[in-house]
């Protein structure tokens, strides 16, 4: 089993934050520091991540929260802001955000220590419909929403086709739902940046049909068996 994987399903984080962990050289497989896509035998083999030994979980837990902003969505921060971990409940099991929000965003995040359910969420072939309230500043026009919707070059690479719903649009802003397929860095507000908007409020509503339903800012709650196994097979 690669060495990431096995991190991943142990609870440690989500693969792509793994293999940064492997990268940084804070993973060490009997004694050497790992490397990337390193084959591991489970059984056998002593894995230690940050000085911990990594054991699989005994048992998964899912949860969802309403992040606030002004925190990361990170399991420890090197620059001592708040994160997303400050929020949960004492005692819970080693879990790990499900994909991310940045520092400015709110909404609804997942949390879990099931490596393959937070893989299979956030892989970009999954194509996972993710909704987002989405306040810029200004109004919108007609053929920016239709440029957006169609796909804009970020970083080099084009968005997939997204959905957006116009809300409320007057001359100081333009409110909007908008439902996209692919989970990059900031990629909303890259978006809007490409048809000259920036964007004031970004709180993710919904992933697939699944909503905050009443939860306030920075409370969490465990989802339901029937949540989970719609998000396993969204």
């Amino acid at each position: 089993m690669r060495i990431n994987k096995f991190l991943a399903e142990c609870g440690v984080a989500s693969r792509r934050a793994c293999d940064k962990l492997i990268e940084d050289g804070k993973v060490k497989v009997n004694g050497r520091v790992a490397s990337l896509g390193q084959e591991i035998d489970e059984n056998n083999d002593s894995v230690i991540c940050e000085g911990k030994k990594v054991a699989r979980a005994k048992k998964f837990e899912y949860y969802v929260m309403n992040k606030p902003k002004g925190c990361v969505c990170t399991v420890k921060d090197d620059k001592g802001r708040k994160t997303v971990m400050d929020y949960l409940p004492k005692n819970t099991a080693r879990i790990f955000p499900v994909g991310r929000l940045d520092y400015d965003s709110e909404g609804l995040l997942l949390f879990t220590n099931d490596g393959d359910f937070a893989n299979r969420l956030t892989h970009p072939s999954s194509e996972v419909p993710k909704t987002y309230l989405v306040k810029t500043e200004g109004e919108v026009s007609d053929g920016a929403i239709a440029k957006l919707r169609a796909g804009v070059e970020i970083d080099g690479k084009v968005t997939n086709k997204c959905k957006i719903r116009v809300i409320e649009s007057c001359k100081d802003y333009t409110k909007m739902h908008v439902t996209i397929t692919e989970g990059r860095n900031r990629e909303i507000r890259k978006m809007f940046e490409t048809v000259g908007k920036n964007v004031d409020f970004l709180k993710r509503i919904k992933i697939g049909d699944l909503a905050l339903h009443g939860l306030n800012r920075g409370e969490v709650r465990k989802l339901t068996p029937e949540e989970i196994e719609y998000l396993k097979n969204v």
